[in-house]
């Protein structure tokens, strides 16, 4: 790989010293020229205008950004070192409308419909998670029916509301229902790890036995274990193109406690690596990690082992298109 996009070293340039990009690797606009060498990009949606509880996550991508410059060139067990096996680069952030939601909602689209044209995996720090439904527009635009996109979904939630608030359809609660309404998802080739929580009622959990998609709750998760589990992903999701979405609050919040929804009975930091490790050999065509929310961590742990769980995807990523 081009040496142009090698991060900077921690014994060149002090960690805490120089802009922070994502895990300190160059930045490359949609608009450079370099554009068309990057393989992998790392990308900031710093929006939360799906929230519907305490916000925040719009300021995620600034915290997660700085965080990462603690991320270093070689994974300490696997020994995969991303940067030398394919070009990775912060493409910069999305540019959202704060007083917008469908405005958002295409702006976003058409950022990563340029990500996809251009050929790059994007990885993606946000925002809330309604910022993954314009993502999954743009990466499944040109899927036929017959080779929709699956996806690997850790959350505490499965955010397949119908709607909140009386109508309101467009919320960090309802993305892969409007996924799966608009034919972005195969629902057969859908699991979801870790839901739990008190709930209105079963609509979500319904609605998600009815089109096909595979929840395992957080019960079996403890009881089953991570690898049991993470076989039980990989196998419905198969051969095909897939989407990672990993909602922070799936941690447990003693671990990650910089979230607006957090749910207590999660995996603790350990396990919640080794589900992200344990994605390899899934044909990964995208990623995200969202709803890190600064101001109930200022400290910036749970921002940490955000860009810890992103390093993880990355490496998965690397390995399955090696």
């Amino acid at each position: 790989m081009s040496s142009d996009f090698q991060p900077a070293s921690g014994f060149v340039l002090p960690r805490y010293a120089g802009i922070a990009t994502f895990m300190r690797l160059p930045h490359i606009g949609l608009d450079d020229p370099r554009l068309a060498e990057v393989q992998v990009g790392l990308i900031g949606a710093p929006w939360d205008g799906g929230t519907t509880n305490r916000p925040g996550p719009r300021h995620g991508p600034r915290q997660l950004r700085d965080a990462s410059t603690m991320i270093r060139a070689q994974h300490g067990i696997t020994g995969v070192r991303p940067f030398e096996a394919m070009n990775c680069a912060d493409l910069g952030d999305v540019a959202p409308n704060p007083a917008d939601v469908q405005d958002s909602l295409r702006r976003m689209t058409a950022f990563y419909t340029r990500v996809r044209g251009a050929g790059i995996i994007p990885l993606t720090a946000g925002g809330d998670h309604l910022c993954t439904l314009p993502i999954l527009r743009a990466l499944a635009a040109e899927c036929p029916p017959e080779n929709r996109l699956g996806m690997i979904h850790f959350d505490s939630h499965t955010d397949l509301f119908h709607s909140y608030f009386g109508g309101q359809m467009y919320t960090h609660g309802t993305p892969f229902r409007r996924a799966v309404e608009e034919g972005l998802l195969d629902p057969h080739r859908v699991c979801m790890i870790g839901i739990r929580g008190t709930a209105y009622d079963s609509e979500d959990r319904d609605f998600a036995k009815a089109v096909g998609i595979r929840v395992i709750p957080i019960e079996d998760f403890h009881r089953r274990g991570v690898e049991d589990v993470m076989a039980e992903a990989r196998n419905i999701v198969g051969t095909g193109d897939t989407y990672v979405s990993y909602d922070i609050d799936f941690v447990d919040p003693a671990y990650a406690p910089g979230t607006g929804t957090p749910e207590v009975g999660g995996p603790t930091s350990w396990q919640a690596l080794e589900c992200a490790r344990l994605l390899r050999g899934v044909k990964i065509v995208g990623a995200d990690l969202v709803e890190v929310s600064p101001p109930f961590d200022p400290a910036g742990g749970t921002a940490f082992l955000g860009v810890s769980l992103m390093f993880e995807m990355l490496c998965a990523i690397v390995t399955a298109h090696q």
